[in-house]
């Protein structure tokens, strides 16, 4: 499908405004990320006061009712400050999943959440996988039984984003989109989700240890009878497997943009460097062999931060009503597909450019390969991706 768009003069405004606040807060604190294994609360609170948590949400709700394109410009900012995707992770989740919750919510939902989420003193997060289910969403167990004005909710769910910071560092606290079985004899047609707070009571808590990305919290949740008002239910009984998909293409064109944003300022970075390392008597940013990888590396992030901006269009236009909803999962898809498969090479080769030192803890480059490891996963596994693909090109005859 073809497109176009540039950025409005209010996007051009609205990025220079986030620019000087993490060039000013957020750059300068990374390590801090990392080493603490926690963003600041004068960080959270000042992206809050730039009303950063709210873009996408209703203007009824308290939230600034943009597109995602102009999220998306949001995002760039926060990725270009902070190579560990921290706080990209913060802010693509709750944009991505606070638009969902608030779109399939009750009105008391979103009077009652959503108007804090938009003010970011809570966060929303996202709760799909389980021990033995991640990509293949229909294998989840959890599962709720309904008792009056009430679900009793029961089951695990694991590798989950954001559970501590839901819990204890924003105001009003937090909680994850949680898809579980309300009949199960219906399989993926019986599914369901639920706000469900991460402060309820019958909710145990474990966090890990993650690989990158280590200043937002990730870890796994027990829920034993937790207890959820009917108008915490997000959507219609037996929709919820429908809902999570449209989430997931939100989810992965921000990602997608993250990823080509992140190896961009990666391969600036790089660049740089090479210009000032020598070998061999001369810099070695003048050896063909490093300068037809930068070139090529260069063209490819180009690529996918222009098809990630497509996916957002995709978005913003099937908002508008203008475009069939397989035909932007397929987009969403491919961007995620191609911004982390081209961020994973060209970071890990801008790695070996920058020899020993890209081996150290410090190195933003080094930070930035190991968060983009982690959307090999994240939001659909990069296969699914490739199928998601295939079926939308050859119809849903030719796939298993």
């Amino acid at each position: 499908m073809p497109w176009d768009f540039e950025f409005t003069k209010e996007q051009e405004d609205l990025r220079m405004v986030i620019r000087e606040f993490a060039e000013k807060h957020i750059a300068p604190r990374i390590i801090e990320f990392e080493e603490k294994r926690m963003i600041p609360n004068e960080i959270i609170e000042g992206l809050a006061k730039l009303d950063v948590f709210g873009v996408v949400l209703p203007e009824k709700y308290g939230g600034l009712g943009l597109d995602p394109i102009t999220a998306g410009v949001i995002l760039e900012e926060i990725v270009r400050a902070d190579l560990t995707f921290s706080l990209a992770v913060a802010y693509l989740v709750h944009t991505s999943w606070g638009y969902i919750a608030s779109k399939y919510g009750s009105e008391k939902f979103n009077e009652e959440i959503i108007t804090k989420a938009a003010k970011g003193r809570l966060w929303i997060g996202i709760a799909t996988t389980e021990p033995q289910a991640g990509s293949d969403v229909a294998g989840i167990k959890s599962e709720a039984r309904k008792e009056g004005s009430y679900y009793i909710l029961n089951g695990e769910k694991a590798y989950i984003s954001g559970i501590r910071e839901a819990r204890e560092q924003f105001p009003d606290g937090g909680g994850h989109l949680t898809l579980v079985y309300t009949d199960k004899t219906k399989k993926h047609r019986g599914m369901t989700f639920f706000y469900v707070p991460m402060r309820s009571p019958g909710i145990t808590y474990r966090l890990e240890k993650e690989f990158g990305r280590k200043g937002w919290s990730f870890g796994s949740f027990a829920m034993e009878n937790v207890k959820i008002p009917e108008e915490y239910r997000i959507g219609e009984e037996g929709r919820g497997f429908y809902i999570a998909m449209e989430g997931f293409d939100h989810a992965r064109a921000y990602i997608a943009l993250a990823n080509a944003v992140g190896t961009k300022r990666a391969l600036e970075i790089a660049a740089e460097y090479i210009k000032q390392r020598t070998a061999f008597g001369q810099p070695i940013a003048k050896f063909e062999g490093v300068q037809f990888q930068l070139a090529q590396h260069w063209a490819e992030a180009e690529a996918a931060y222009n098809l990630a901006y497509k996916a957002l269009w995709a978005l913003k236009k099937e908002m508008e009503g203008k475009i069939n909803r397989f035909e932007v999962t397929k987009i969403c898809a491919a961007a995620k597909y191609f911004a982390v498969t081209t961020a994973k090479k060209a970071l890990d080769d801008a790695m070996r450019w920058m020899g020993a030192y890209a081996y150290t803890e410090e190195n933003p480059v080094a930070l930035a390969l190991k968060a983009v490891k982690s959307y090999d996963w994240a939001e659909g596994a990069l296969e699914i991706m490739l199928l998601i693909i295939a079926r939308e090109v050859l119809g849903r005859e030719f796939i298993r």
